[in-house]
């Protein structure tokens, strides 16, 4: 367990590596930097790359919705890199090894890297089911305790840690961070020295705890180690620890300055500057960590002589009657509970629903919105489909580049991910696609008329064009346009993890209905049973047997499928 963990490259994410270049479009992104309290025009490191490190989960117990609502914001922000053809080196940790794991172990009498690995398997499950891309380097603690300790030699060489020693002068195990020694301490969080910039950062500085409001902080505990009367300052932090009378034998490493394991801090300064080096674009994580932890991380990486990120990005917390969701409070909603009574595609999508440094209020309201949003969206993707003879590929929808999406998409996701505006584009796009096959239905009955000509210029078709076109041929204009639409929507929401036709909703069937479905096992075969009864309810209206007919779409409306009758034929969708 003392040797360091050799990086293993998992990213299997199909945007990166598709779309090639970087989009003109990233030329206007703009992101919020947490240090700077202002919103700024972002440009890499390295051109055509960017390096992202995240904290992950300190896997004590199972996850519930204010944990996954941080891994999804920083999805969508990842998400949106790739689509503007950026390179994305993607750090997740896993914190395997802490206090809270090894009293909770001990209290369920287990061991206490069962039970980390117990947990970490189910964060792993949670997000694989709300479509969270894999990062592309997932280290856990427990596999760089080499690098943590090689970081706090540094950090002691360069005059900025100290060893407590015993009264033989021997080392306890215990080192800190000099705080006083770091003129810089302070400049991640200090808002005294910053100016606000607009009222997310104002809940932001009122609701997350800082240099200036570090006090009695019900959300982040103090480490017991950092309330020891053996440090210089009350501000000074551990680096590494000695262990405690309770702790299992496994859970102590040998070092030069005593037996121990590492302090909170020390290991995202380590994990982050093994797998991405020196200054990299993008720390993030939620608010709560805000202070102390990332003031801490800052601090001690560049004490150690190393750069530290270039912009820290903080996601808010998920709310619950305004209070921050935490199982600790015990008004955390645990991730499996939620999904027992909500598809995934629908969780995913009330997670993602407001800006990532917006608080998320969770509530029934907020499920049912996303229940709606996802029937609107699969009932246009499945009849666009229908009209336009079968589905763009997935390898089609990953290829599109931001520089090809609607402007107004686009102009959101580059506010700092605005993915409200964002998805009202997404909704500006659908009501002109529906009005399209609606178009394409009055076609169908009625031939080329005015009213139908105006509507086609409306949505970007000219009337020359058209002029003096059968109905059959304006059909198959309306039907490119159609399918240009359809191709938009889903990049646009593959962009935001929702494509209802792309994994893990296809494979699963978590997002529900015959749309997310198509290609699924499950959605075959009811395709099948259904379309047996469409079949004989079509003999039946031939016949002029109504009642025949209609006893079977009442028998299919009962079992909660939707059938539409469109002049292409009928078409059904899960209510």
């Amino acid at each position: 367990m003392t040797n360091t963990q050799e990086p293993q490259n998992i990213n299997i994410s199909s945007v990166a590596t598709t779309v090639d270049a970087v989009a003109s479009a990233a030329a206007d992104l703009k992101l919020y930097d947490t240090a700077s309290h202002a919103v700024s025009n972002f440009t890499p490191i390295k051109p055509g790359q960017v390096g992202m490190y995240v904290c992950g989960a300190t896997v004590q117990s199972s996850p519930h919705i204010g944990h996954i609502r941080a891994a999804v914001a920083f999805d969508v922000v990842r998400r949106w890199f790739e689509r503007l053809g950026y390179k994305v080196t993607f750090v997740r940790n896993v914190t395997d090894i802490d206090d809270k794991i090894l009293d909770k172990a001990a209290a369920a009498g287990q061991q206490w890297w069962e039970r980390a690995y117990i947990y970490e398997r189910e964060f792993t499950e949670a997000y694989n089911t709300l479509g969270v891309e894999p990062p592309t380097y997932e280290p856990r603690a427990t596999g760089h305790m080499i690098d943590m300790i090689d970081l706090i030699k540094q950090i002691i060489d360069n005059g900025h840690g100290y060893v407590v020693t015993d009264e033989n002068g021997n080392p306890t195990g215990n080192v800190y961070f000099d705080v006083a020694s770091w003129p810089h301490y302070g400049e991640l969080t200090h808002q005294k020295q910053t100016a606000v910039a607009d009222a997310a950062s104002e809940v932001a500085d009122a609701m997350g705890p800082s240099v200036d409001n570090a006090g009695n902080d019900k959300y982040n505990p103090v480490d017991p180690a950092d309330m020891s009367e053996d440090k210089h300052d009350p501000r000074d932090f551990a680096l590494w620890k000695a262990p405690k009378d309770s702790d299992p034998l496994d859970a102590r490493w040998n070092t030069p300055f005593g037996t121990g394991r590492p302090g909170w801090h020390i290991e995202c300064s380590a994990m982050s500057h093994r797998y991405l080096k020196d200054m990299f674009d993008i720390h993030g994580g939620g608010l709560d960590l805000r202070f102390p932890h990332h003031e801490n991380e800052m601090a001690q990486t560049r004490a150690a002589g190393y750069d530290s990120a270039a912009r820290w990005m903080h996601s808010a917390w998920v709310t619950a009657k305004g209070e921050k969701m935490s199982k600790s409070l015990g008004n955390g909603l645990s991730v499996p509970a939620v999904l027992a009574e909500n598809s995934a595609w629908v969780v995913r999508y009330a997670l993602g629903s407001v800006q990532y440094r917006s608080m998320l209020e969770w509530s029934d309201q907020t499920l049912t919105e996303a229940q709606s949003a996802y029937d609107r969206v699969s009932n246009f993707i499945e009849r666009a489909g229908a009209a336009v003879g079968g589905q763009p590929p997935r390898e089609e929808i990953v290829s599109i580049s931001a520089d090809a999406l609607p402007a107004d998409f686009v102009a959101a996701m580059n506010d700092d991910i605005n993915v409200s505006g964002a998805s009202a584009a997404i909704f500006t796009a659908i009501r002109s696609g529906n009005t399209l096959l609606s178009t394409l239905d009055s076609l169908a009955q009625s031939g080329v008329k005015d009213e139908i000509c105006n509507t086609l210029v409306n949505l970007g078709i000219s009337k020359e064009s058209v002029d003096g076109m059968p109905a059959e041929f304006v059909s198959e204009i309306v039907k490119d346009k159609v399918r240009d639409m359809l191709v938009n929507v889903r990049a646009m929401l593959d962009t935001l993890g929702l494509d209802p036709l792309a994994e893990p909703w296809v494979s699963e069937g978590a997002a529900g209905g015959a749309g997310a479905g198509a290609d699924s096992a499950e959605h075959t075969a009811l395709d099948r049973l259904v379309s047996e009864q469409l079949e004989e309810r079509a003999e039946a209206r031939k016949a002029k047997d109504f009642a025949r007919a209609d006893a079977i779409r009442d028998a299919l409306g009962a079992a909660g499928i939707t059938i539409e009758d469109t002049p292409q034929g009928p078409t059904w969708t899960l209510k």
